[in-house]
């Protein structure tokens, strides 16, 4: 026999599928003007980045065409992979440090501050530095750093060294230590979120079935925290990635980085140059935040 459906069902079929409509007409309309911005400015820039990196280029001008001369040129220089092995070794050494000092310093304001109130205080001095731009924060470590600056004379006037320390100031240390200056509250900041958000009743628990301070750190708050230790990652990769002017002025032109290679050539109006480092450059942070998120699922955190 064949089923026959019922006028009801009908009815209850041609009525969703007519206010399903315009659920997703709103939808969609919700949606377009993040979708224009996003693709404006974000898609399309990257979009003509990459046709540029195709392009010829002289001293006169610019010249529309199909070339991989630029990545040839790229890829196939030594001078490139060593820029791009000194910029990786920044990028590690700043990730490290400041994955270290972010979670001690969040550690210490989601755990050991019991007032709600100390602890956005505390929290909110951590961001008074950033209360000054980049440049500034970066050039104040000149005057400490120096050769005759508030470390050398402190030390000299101690009776520790007998001369000032060369390696201070210019060198990869200044670099690291002024990068770890500038990044170290990306990393607080998301890893203080996550420990906000953990039961108390779980570390409670956990004590009382005999662990100690260190097995709860490791068994219960570090699983629990990986998360935004996994945002703040991202977050301080991508800037150590990117940055030119830092490696610049703390190293006084003696080390370099892919974004200051990327500088030089644009001002030397190499722009299809620069844009074929910039899609390579991009190619390299998206693979390193891809392997991060392949460790840390972050979509709990989101």
């Amino acid at each position: 026999m064949t089923a026959v459906a019922s006028p009801a069902k009908i009815e209850t079929g041609i009525t969703g599928r007519s206010l399903a409509s315009p659920r997703w007409r709103i939808a969609y309309l919700q949606a377009t003007p993040l979708a224009l911005i996003l693709g404006f400015f974000f898609i399309l820039p990257i979009l003509m980045i990459f046709v540029v990196s195709f392009w010829d280029y002289d001293f006169a001008g610019l010249y529309p065409d199909f070339l991989t001369m630029n990545y040839t040129d790229t890829l196939g220089s030594w001078v490139t992979w060593k820029t791009y092995l000194n910029t990786l070794k920044f990028t590690v050494l700043t990730w490290a440090l400041t994955l270290f000092i972010g979670f001690w310093v969040a550690y210490f304001l989601a755990f050991h501050i019991r007032t709600t109130t100390m602890q956005m205080v505390l929290f909110l001095v951590c961001t008074v530095p950033f209360l000054t731009s980049n440049i500034i924060r970066m050039i104040s470590w000149i005057p400490v750093l120096g050769r005759n600056g508030l470390v050398n004379s402190a030390l000299m006037e101690l009776g520790i060294i007998p001369e000032p320390i060369e390696w201070l100031l210019y060198s990869d240390f200044a670099v690291v230590l002024a990068l770890v200056h500038l990044n170290t509250l990306f990393m607080v900041t998301p890893i203080f979120n996550t420990l906000m958000r953990i039961d108390r009743s779980l570390i409670e628990a956990a004590r009382d079935c005999g662990a100690s301070g260190w097995q709860v750190l490791w068994n219960v708050i570090l699983p629990l925290a990986k998360p935004g230790m996994a945002i703040g990652s991202i977050f301080v990769v991508t800037l150590v990635m990117a940055d030119f002017s830092t490696v610049q002025v703390m190293s006084g032109g003696q080390s370099a980085s892919v974004a200051l290679m990327m500088k030089n050539q644009m001002s030397l109006l190499q722009y299809p140059a620069a844009a074929a480092n910039a899609v390579v450059l991009l190619v390299v942070v998206l693979l390193m935040v891809a392997a991060i998120l392949r460790v840390v699922d972050i979509r709990r955190e989101l």
